[in-house]
């Protein structure tokens, strides 16, 4: 069984940045491709981030693309989303999420586990 527990949302200007972390238990983190989504109100969960086993390959949704940085430490078992000038649009809940299969897609269904989610919002 995997867990994750993301953290680093919080409040934040237009044009700010932001931090997000996800600790995930498990000896088998290293094998897993790991993504980021995210919902906002009324609308659906959507792709944000994800990247593979190794860190060597990434893929980002364009609406993040130059903006946010997806990373993992796997000796710390840890993903990081850093998010660089932030827009209200950006505003949602923040989940990360897990792939045993190593794939790195953006397809939801496709990961197995999920963290708890972490509030990110962003004024104007």
């Amino acid at each position: 069984q995997v867990q994750l527990v993301e953290s680093g949302g919080g409040l934040v200007q237009a044009g700010g940045s932001l931090r997000l972390s996800c600790a995930t238990s498990g000896r088998t983190f290293s094998s897993y491709a790991m993504g980021w989504f995210r919902q906002a109100p009324g609308k659906e969960r959507e792709f944000v981030a994800a990247i593979t086993w190794s860190g060597g390959g990434t893929n980002y949704a364009d609406s993040v693309k130059g903006r946010f940085t997806i990373s993992r430490d796997n000796a710390k078992n840890t993903v990081y989303l850093q998010m660089n000038s932030l827009k209200p649009e950006d505003t949602a809940v923040y989940y990360c999420a897990a792939d045993p299969g190593g794939r790195m897609v953006a397809i939801a269904t496709w990961y197995d586990y999920w963290g708890q989610g972490t509030q990110v919002t962003v004024s104007s």
